[in-house]
């Protein structure tokens, strides 16, 4: 049943004048997603239906409120919401004939909203709406996905819930899927919700309250069943020589290894890494079964759109030398290209979207831990975090079956499919420096005046680079910039050695802009770096120079129309600087 009438939702407004279906959809969906052992970030989607007044013609409409794409459930406000009318959604039963109008269908959703545009409708839509319950949880618990990606899936769903909670198998998600589920709950009265394989968990009631008991309920017991049935090693022992590193050790690693690394990830465009050396995923790292199951990939379709199909699982144990290591991460890298160029040519139509970068998203390194990459800072960390997941659900489902993720095939076709192709391209364009770490001097200690350093930050993060500030020395804030983010790109300041050393590592080049240097210094470090690809440039400037000027010289320098020059020094100032000679003297 609909709840009663309520006030029209329209634009911003406080919780308190909230439908109550709408507040109660999202103080749920805010307990539910701050939880990670009920869905993953941004995963996942919640409803809530009710009745509002249309303001054109002042009669009662039955709506529904459902989280939009893109959003997350621990942190979803009412902006985050797509309002739309269900008698136009459920009026799409009479277009429907096959999937091949999925797309569609789906886009048909733009007709079906009530007032101003919110937030694009989700994939799942659909099957919110035609479940008649006032309230519907989609989420993607660990526990659950293991049930749902192992092989024993349904009999073991069967063997918990019974005839509560039914099994429905993978297939993409979108209109004919929804149609199942719903025909499931007509026809099996007892049914409550779905086991969705290869994907989560779909629950349904009447009231908030119960359908979010339920949904943890379902979570708790699928928990505790694999907990209490399933094997005490599930991926086996730990190999011999694959074990974790001290802490110490795996810390000296990581900052030798991660501009390697990110430079390897880095070969499409430049991306930022995160450094994760957890118990949970070290432990998996090292295990038997890991050779095995790791080349599988993930399966829920959030898991493998942010991780890629699979990770790049180091071969070598922890005694391998720094070069032996080096040298079969760029061999695994080439074989990891190749073959995600060839299983793009095995799926690829001619209506798929051109090939993304053909990089791992994730690194796993034995006794070390994972390097994950995105476009940014948060990105990269999510990235992480969703690997984090698939190694919660690898382990479940191995401890109570054989992990048995969606097929190749399905995986390209949600990677590469229009609506997601669509989500990406709603996203707002990158900046110019996105995706790049910058070194920056600040303050006395470092060098430089603090208001030009701050200048520089400034302008560089609006640019969308990723800011380290070196406010005593060099040295300390590029082991910051390797471990938080795997590398170095650019260094503003008077020092530049350990920057540089990074940027070798990476293998990508780099900028070095050089302040209150001379003209010498700089033409001479242009000319013995040159090789690396890394360019280096200088500002000069006297006490009375303007921050800004100086800050806007140096993105110039790197990303402007002196982008392509090395060796140059740009004098800023009212006063006529001291040239090279005067300045040897």
């Amino acid at each position: 049943m609909l709840s009663g009438p309520s006030r029209h939702y329209c634009g911003h407004v406080t919780r308190a004048e909230l439908p109550p279906p709408l507040q109660e959809l999202i103080e749920r969906s805010n307990r539910l997603g701050a939880d990670r052992r009920n869905t993953n970030y941004g995963g996942g989607n919640t409803s809530a239906k009710g009745t509002v007044t249309d303001v054109v013609t002042a009669e009662d409409v039955a709506v529904m409120w459902v989280k939009g794409s893109g959003g997350d459930l621990g942190t979803l406000t009412v902006d985050g919401v797509s309002m739309l009318v269900l008698d136009r959604i459920r009026a799409l039963k009479n277009a429907y004939v096959n999937t091949g109008q999925e797309d569609e269908l789906h886009q048909l959703l733009d007709f079906c909203g009530l007032g101003p545009p919110g937030a694009a409708p989700s994939i799942d839509t659909s099957m919110h709406a035609l479940l008649p319950a006032c309230h519907v949880d989609h989420l993607h618990p660990d526990s659950v996905i293991a049930l749902a990606a192992s092989a024993d899936g349904e009999a073991l769903t069967n063997k918990i819930f019974g005839d509560e909670i039914g099994w429905v198998s993978w297939q993409r998600p979108g209109f004919d899927l929804a149609l199942k589920i719903d025909a499931m709950r007509e026809t099996q009265g007892a049914l409550r919700g779905v086991v969705m394989g290869g994907h989560g968990l779909t629950t349904w009631a009447e009231t908030s309250e119960d359908c979010e008991q339920l949904s943890l309920d379902v979570i708790r017991r699928v928990a505790d069943f694999i907990e209490r049935h399933g094997k005490a090693e599930p991926l086996g022992a730990l190999r011999v020589g694959f074990g974790p590193l001290r802490a110490d050790e795996r810390r000296r690693r990581a900052l030798a290894l991660g501009p390697i690394i990110r430079g390897l990830a880095s070969t499409d465009q430049s991306v930022v890494g995160h450094w994760l050396d957890s118990d949970e995923v070290l432990d998996f790292i090292g295990r038997e079964a890991t050779p095995r199951v790791a080349p599988l990939g993930t399966s829920c379709p959030d898991h493998f759109i942010r991780t890629k199909v699979r990770p790049l699982l180091l071969d070598l144990p922890t005694t391998a030398t720094p070069d032996e290591q080096t040298a079969r991460l760029r061999h695994l890298h080439a074989e990891y290209r190749e073959e995600y160029r060839q299983y793009y040519d095995r799926h690829a139509r001619p209506e798929t979207p051109p090939m993304r970068g053909a990089d791992p998203a994730i690194f796993l390194i034995p006794g070390v831990g994972m390097f994950s990459f995105g476009a940014d800072p948060q990105t990269a960390s999510v990235a992480g975090e969703f690997y984090i997941n698939a190694i919660n659900v690898i382990r479940g489902a191995e401890a109570v079956s054989t992990y048995t993720p969606v097929s190749e095939a399905e995986k390209f076709g949600v990677e590469y499919w229009m609506l997601e192709d669509l989500k990406l391209r709603r996203r707002p364009a990158p900046k110019s420096f996105t995706g790049r770490v910058a070194v920056v001097a600040v303050g006395a200690a470092a060098g430089v005046e603090t208001a030009i350093g701050n200048a520089v930050v400034r302008v560089f993060e609006d640019a969308g680079a990723v800011v380290v500030v070196a406010d005593k020395d060099e040295a300390g804030a590029v082991e910051a910039a390797v471990l938080e983010f795997g590398g170095v790109d650019i260094v503003v300041g008077p020092s530049h050695t350990h920057a540089v050393a990074a940027m070798i590592a990476q293998g990508s080049g780099g900028d070095v802009v050089r302040l209150a240097s001379t003209k010498s210094t700089v033409a001479e470090l242009a000319a013995e770096l040159a090789e690396y690809g890394v360019r280096v440039n200088g500002i000069n400037f006297d006490g009375d120079s303007d921050a800004r000027a100086v800050a806007q010289a140096a993105r110039a320098l790197v990303d402007g129309s002196l982008a392509e020059t090395t060796g140059l020094m740009i004098p800023i100032g009212r006063q006529q600087l001291i040239d090279d000679e005067e300045k040897d003297k």
